[in-house]
């Protein structure tokens, strides 16, 4: 009985996985939170930390797909395989991107995680990140965008948007999507390119942190977790690629405030 109760509780991260992780609203504090209602039974110690980012192995299996062509360097002409300059270049930018927020993963991950890693900390981004999205939101409306294709993008601006992923690897709750978008938008990015350009950023981030906790344990909840979060990954990253087209960022800061409140209101009254 016991290990069907984990069976279902791998289901149920998985979904919270899938969702939460295309939308800027933090899948990390989502996690945490609801580690905070339920959790495994029969697992070994620890296993929860490897399970939570061993399982974005199937939302970065989503979001390839849609992207595959985009990002694999080889094309064939005229019967001989070319390399895609394009390709490269957008690989070469990605990278630019992620290495702020790795070097501070890499050198203060312990320490963030015992300063930053609880509920509180969590509502906190939650509400601030929440107001500063309906904030953008509002001071760019009328404004003219900039840059509206991905080769628009220089190595410049990936390394900004870089630096600007490093709040959400020190504070939990931020979300790692919701703080590039809020730069992309501030920098003048379209809507489409923002969240676009935050999808590819994932890859390499969570590719990364999955390989390096990836071990043999649990392996059937493991697989649970990947493969939902895979099938739901997809349906989210097409609700909110056609989302963005016809509506802003506001219902999400919305969101995030009032999840905010509520988590403080709840772990106020129950501890």
């Amino acid at each position: 009985m016991l290990f069907n109760l984990d069976m279902l509780t791998a289901v149920l991260f998985g979904l919270v996985e899938g969702i939460t992780e295309w939308l800027p609203v933090s899948s990390t504090g989502h996690m945490i939170l609801l580690n905070q209602i339920t959790s495994f039974y029969t697992v070994s110690d620890g296993f929860f930390e490897m399970f939570e980012v061993v399982i974005q192995l199937g939302a970065i299996c989503a979001v390839i797909i849609p992207f595959f062509w985009k990002l694999f360097p080889f094309t064939r002409e005229s019967g001989y395989v070319q390399i895609k300059l394009s390709s490269l270049l957008l690989w070469g930018k990605i990278i630019v991107a992620t290495i702020p927020a790795a070097i501070v993963g890499f050198f203060f991950d312990d320490a963030i995680n015992a300063a930053f890693y609880n509920p509180m900390s969590i509502a906190i981004a939650l509400i601030v990140v929440g107001f500063v999205f309906i904030a953008v939101e509002r001071a760019k409306k009328g404004k003219k965008v900039r840059v509206s294709r991905l080769s628009d993008i220089t190595f410049l601006m990936a390394f900004v948007i870089g630096i600007f992923q490093t709040i959400a690897a020190v504070f939990p709750g931020t979300s790692r999507s919701g703080i590039t978008i809020i730069a992309m938008l501030l920098m003048g990015f379209s809507r489409k390119l923002a969240v676009e350009f935050t999808f590819l950023l994932t890859i390499p981030v969570m590719l990364g942190a999955s390989l390096a906790k990836l071990v043999p344990n649990e392996a059937l909840l493991l697989l649970i977790g990947v493969v939902v979060a895979f099938l739901v990954s997809i349906f989210v990253i097409r609700f909110i690629v056609r989302y963005i087209k016809k509506h802003t960022f506001i219902a999400f800061g919305w969101y995030r405030i009032i999840l905010g409140v509520a988590v403080i209101v709840l772990f106020k009254m129950f501890l």
